[in-house]
């Protein structure tokens, strides 16, 4: 039988490493209590616990490196954003207006501020819907004129239907004038190229108003800004009890309807947009006793509504909210302003109160008709002034009045 081998046991020569005593203090609190701030202890590389001082410093120490990982996330955070935004910024800014980014840089005097009052002619059309018939008819016609000493402003809707004599056509309704415009790439001094350049020139001749600046502006502009701010707050104060109702082509277009009770309602961009569109023209429709002269006077609404929104904080503190905003406005606006003079006419434009504009159609001015009905030679309904054709004495007269200035100082 084989003999076992004989294992023997030797000391180490060396003595074993020395384990972190992982022991709680004497002090820990018993199941149940309550540990106070200070009451972990560390131990230190030679197994011995910190003194109190030690461990408040590394307490410390624990929470300035945490703050400081905060802040650098918070940073990047706001780079990102910031990023985002100027980009956005710097894209549509130069999609959208003359100039380049620096003029941004400084604030130019508008055109018509050294006589007090800056106008603007505001269009809107349908070229953003490839579908739609008589898609660059200007539909929708606003004169925008702003008082930027006293720091008010008047909205003054031109119907679309205005029989007028557009030079170098005929007489035509207005709201084919930008269209001749740019098919007869219109050109004369004093006004802008293309068919907001003719546009300008009727509304000069016909309302004796000198027009600063225009903006063009398609239905899509409208509904993706409303959006990019997060709706709009409206009154409906509708003469009809109900409210406003039409459930109009669009409710076959986009699955949407006009159904408003009297009162304030908040609308998101694909609302406004129908609203502003609506003319009580489906069987069935309340609300709209005055068709296209109701459909302008929500239009005015809307953009004030629009106006009040943008410059609220929620708004401008948004970088996000911006950003889409840049998008609706680079995507969808056309316009004469300059990268130098943009900074100036916010400026203007957010200093002046709800209070101080006013909003203005010709079928009501303190209770008058300033339009008649007209049949045209070609079998058109429209409209004319009601002293007659090319007699525009009236609303030359009521523009004279509102430009005139304020005989009492306006409250702000």
């Amino acid at each position: 039988m084989a003999r076992r081998k004989k294992i023997s046991f030797k000391e180490p020569t060396q003595p074993p490493k020395k384990i972190m005593d992982i022991r709680p203090p004497d002090n820990f609190p018993a199941l149940g209590a309550t540990i106070s701030p200070h009451a972990a202890t560390y131990f230190n590389a030679n197994g011995k616990p910190d003194t109190p001082k030690q461990s408040r410093w590394r307490d410390r120490a624990f929470i300035r490196k945490v703050l400081k990982r905060m802040i650098l996330v918070v940073v990047i955070i706001i780079l990102l954003s910031g990023g985002y935004v100027g980009w956005k910024f710097g894209r549509n800014i130069l999609k959208t207006f003359g100039g380049n980014l620096f003029g941004l840089l400084s604030s130019t005097k508008l055109k018509g501020e050294d006589q007090g009052r800056v106008t603007i002619l505001l269009a809107g059309n349908s070229a953003d819907d490839p579908g739609h018939q008589g898609a660059d008819l200007t539909d929708s016609i606003m004169i925008v004129s702003v008082d930027t000493v006293h720091k008010t402003a008047f909205l003054l809707s031109v119907p679309r239907d205005l029989w007028v004599n557009i030079p170098g056509v005929g007489y035509q309704k207005i709201n084919a004038a930008y269209e001749y415009g740019q098919a007869q790439h219109f050109q004369q001094a004093g006004f802008p190229n293309g068919g907001m350049g003719l546009l300008e020139q009727v509304v000069n001749q016909d309302f004796g108003i000198p027009i600063d600046y225009y903006a063009l502006v398609d239905y899509s502009a409208l509904r993706d800004s409303v959006n990019a701010v997060g709706g709009v707050t409206v009154n409906i104060q509708s003469n009809d009890p109900r409210g406003l109702y039409d459930p109009s082509i669009d409710y076959a277009t986009h699955g949407s309807l006009v159904k408003l009770t009297n009162g304030v309602h908040v609308l998101n961009g694909e609302q406004a947009l129908d609203l502003a569109r609506a003319r009580g023209d489906a069987y069935g429709s309340y609300g709209f006793p005055q068709a296209d002269f109701n459909r302008t006077q929500n239009q005015r609404l809307i953009l004030v509504a629009l106006k009040n929104k943008i410059t609220t904080v929620s708004v401008l503190a948004n970088p996000i909210k911006i950003g889409q905003l840049f998008d609706s406005i680079g995507n969808n606006v056309q316009t004469d302003l300059k990268t130098n003079e943009v900074r100036r006419a916010y400026t203007i434009g957010s200093g002046i109160s709800n209070n101080n504009i006013q909003s203005i159609g010709l079928n009501n001015v303190n209770g008058q008709n300033l339009l008649h009905s007209y049949y045209a030679p070609d079998g058109e309904d429209a409209l004319i002034p009601a002293a007659g054709i090319d007699n525009y004495s009236a609303i030359q007269a009521l523009v004279s009045q509102l430009t005139a200035p304020p005989a009492t100082p306006p409250t702000h």
